[in-house]
């Protein structure tokens, strides 16, 4: 007896619809058809069903924040920056703890059931460590949260900064963080560097490290970061989020790194909501787009993912938390909508951030933890293009989040359509006759 079968399902890169079923919060079979019997069967009819997003790069102690103290009104990465630093000393652990937990009931609507999220580690209290952790262990039985030891201001630049990382680290936070290019020289961000991946190499830890965040194409901390990850031998646990001055570097330059990243291991993180939004800001026209060269480093067989990274906070005024969003904006900012680049589109929020994150047992496979999204979408070019309804987000083999199907009424005289948006309303019977009709003058 199956506790779960979800009949019907599509699932991302496979032509046939496949049977799904879950049974001890495992998924026991996936097979074009299962018989056995269940205690409940969903007939999903053709719906694409996703391992759940994960979301690689997030700051969950800022959401919700929008306009405290003040509005950004340049919407500049250092005004961001300098509203977060006023903000500080009015935050206290309540309202942490509530914009953060509201944030992960958004999260959990939306399919995000991984979040890797950085943490401001510059405050000397480390309030915000303190009660993300405790959110954490909280909401550890529906979302997977990864804490990122984050020096917003500066890992040299704030007075007893490594200390404080350091004490973040022995709490119990995962990756080392750090943003060489707010340091004060370039020379004192290749310092943060070294330090920060001997911090790394010693305790046995992840990277994911904010880095080139600027339109300057003479900030190249990408170098530096990638000649000691393959120093130290750290490939695959390092990191390099941003990375928006590849965008301003001149190819020639861009034409040695790309393999160096390459042969390093390194992983990389774009944002694209926030980084469209932020970068080239002080261009008049042509504006830079300020989005990393993604399709480059993927022919260059670097590892690359998505990440969301605010919503409604000093830096970014928008966001849900959908990770299609993300990814539907990638698309179309990174001119990747090819045949062949939809897919990957879709798995720069899934199985490439998972890869990001280190993650074991991800993914819909027999014998893996059963967590996925029931998307009201065929494939994923309608998951991308519609950024559709998530009818059922399952974790641990349960369901934790469902929406109702979405659809329109369209009343044109005595003809009445039901509309999803979706491909197959324009292969339906119904649509061809009202169609045809239509060209015959018979309807008014």
């Amino acid at each position: 007896m199956f506790d779960y079968l979800i009949k019907n399902a599509n699932l991302p890169g496979q032509k046939n619809a496949v049977d799904i079923a879950i049974k001890d919060g495992c998924f026991a079979a996936i097979e074009q058809t299962i018989n056995g019997p269940a205690k409940k069967e969903l007939d999903v009819s053709g719906c694409l069903v996703t391992p759940p997003f994960v979301d690689s790069h997030f700051h969950l102690d800022a959401p919700l924040t929008l306009g405290m103290p003040r509005h950004n009104q340049s919407g500049t990465l250092l005004e961001g920056i300098q509203l977060w630093s006023e903000l500080k000393p009015e935050l206290t652990a309540k309202a942490i703890r509530q914009r953060a937990l509201k944030l992960l009931n958004w999260s959990i609507a939306k399919g995000t059931l991984v979040i890797r999220t950085h943490v401001d580690i510059t405050d000397p209290s480390l309030l915000a460590v303190d009660v993300l952790l405790e959110v954490r262990k909280e909401m550890a039985e529906w979302v997977d949260i990864q804490l990122t030891a984050f020096p917003q201001d500066g890992l040299l630049r704030t007075p007893g900064g490594k200390e404080l990382l350091i004490r973040a680290l022995d709490k119990g936070v995962d990756v080392v963080g750090g943003i060489p290019h707010f340091e004060r020289t370039m020379q004192e961000g290749s310092k943060s560097i070294s330090w920060l991946l001997e911090i790394a190499e010693s305790r046995g830890l992840l990277v994911d490290m904010h880095c080139d965040e600027s339109d300057d194409p003479h900030s190249r901390h990408i170098e530096h970061l990638t000649f000691e990850t393959q120093r130290m031998g750290l490939g695959g646990r390092v990191a390099a989020s941003h990375l928006t001055s590849m965008h301003s570097m001149d190819d020639y330059y861009v034409s040695k790194l790309l393999p160096l990243m390459a042969e390093s291991g390194i992983q990389a993180i774009c944002n694209p909501l926030i980084n469209i939004h932020l970068q080239g800001r002080h261009d008049s026209y042509p504006k830079r787009r300020g989005l990393t060269r993604v399709p480059e480093l993927l022919e260059s067989g670097v590892n690359v993912a998505f990440g969301h990274d605010c919503v409604m906070d000093p830096w970014y005024p928008m966001g849900s938390h959908d990770m299609l969003e993300v990814a539907h904006m990638g698309g179309h900012c990174l001119q990747m909508m090819g045949a062949t680049q939809i897919p990957t589109l879709l798995k720069m929020v899934t199985t490439r951030s998972a890869e990001v994150l280190n993650l074991k047992g991800y993914g819909i496979e027999v014998g893996n933890q059963a967590d996925c999204v029931v998307l009201q979408a065929a494939d994923a070019l309608e998951a991308l293009r519609l950024k559709p309804a998530r009818l059922y987000v399952f974790r641990k083999g349960k369901i934790i989040a469902s929406t109702p199907q979405v659809k329109s009424t369209v009343q044109l005289g005595n003809s009445v359509q039901e509309v999803t948006f979706q491909q197959a309303d324009l292969n339906s019977n119904e649509y061809l006759d009202f169609h045809n009709q239509q060209e015959t003058g018979t309807i008014s």
